[in-house]
């Protein structure tokens, strides 16, 4: 898979300041993720898009999917762009604002995106597993790589790049000696569980018994929490419009470990 990278920052960010994080991100994918998905990708930065980006304008896009970087949370106009001219092609969106409100360099944003557009090109992959807080009832969990992770980077070449979950993260019980996530930190002595979330982090799944998506963090994670009300912002891109598309359930909730919040 090539992924477009398109700069519609206004200047906020050079293309020089792009390519090295596509360089360290591209690395990433093929020295840490691949080994472990088999799923590859590479980044490439398009042809220069112009200051400030026209739905009529000619697709800059030659790849196989498109992560836009954009300056603004202006859900409306970067969908109507992407809609005009790169209509059906998998597509991501870096808020390079949401980034700064959560404290978060763009860099992990573009990785996170990058690799579950990788892992779920279109967004339609769900895994059965246990709910988060009623283990005994069963829910659909979203294919993302990051979300349960997001709070904890690591360096390439002095870029910032996202953690993410390993296979054995959607296993139905705990692999002896397993792994599952990249750089596997421990949290109160305890490591990353399947189908578990750590400190900053989210999961989302499909709840066939309330037939709405729902997300759950750690009750009293004011990052995880912080982190939902900021992105909550950009509900309008990626999975919120598969959601809209095929028109499952009601909407979403927010869910703590004490119930919905």
């Amino acid at each position: 898979m090539i992924i477009s990278i398109i700069n519609h920052t206004g200047g906020q960010l050079s293309d020089e300041d792009v390519q090295r994080a596509i360089r360290a991100i591209n690395q990433q994918i093929a020295s840490d993720f691949e080994p472990y998905w088999s799923m590859g990708a590479q980044l490439r930065l398009e042809g220069k898009s112009g200051l400030k980006p026209a739905k009529q304008d000619i697709a800059d896009m030659r790849g196989d999917a498109v992560l836009y970087l954009w300056d603004k949370v202006d859900v409306s106009n970067a969908l109507g762009y992407h809609d005009k001219n790169n209509s059906g092609i998998p597509f991501g969106f870096v808020f390079t604002e949401l980034s700064k409100q959560v404290g978060e360099s763009w860099t992990v944003t573009l990785s996170h995106e990058a690799l579950e557009l990788i892992a779920d090109p279109e967004v339609n992959l769900l895994v059965q597993g246990p709910h988060p807080s009623k283990p005994k009832a069963d829910v659909f969990h979203w294919y993302e790589m990051c979300d349960a992770v997001q709070a904890e980077t690591y360096q390439i070449d002095g870029v910032d790049v996202s953690n993410f979950i390993l296979p054995l993260y959607f296993t139905g019980g705990e692999e002896q000696g397993g792994r599952n996530d990249f750089l596997g930190r421990a949290h109160n002595g305890k490591l990353l569980r399947s189908f578990g979330v750590n400190p900053g982090g989210y999961i989302g799944f499909y709840n066939p018994a309330t037939g709405t998506h729902e997300t759950f963090s750690m009750t009293a994670d004011a990052v995880a929490a912080k982190r939902l009300a900021v992105k909550g912002k950009a509900k309008g891109a990626r999975r919120a419009v598969r959601h809209q598309r095929f028109a499952v359930g009601g909407g979403a909730q927010t869910m703590g470990v004490g119930g919905r919040s």
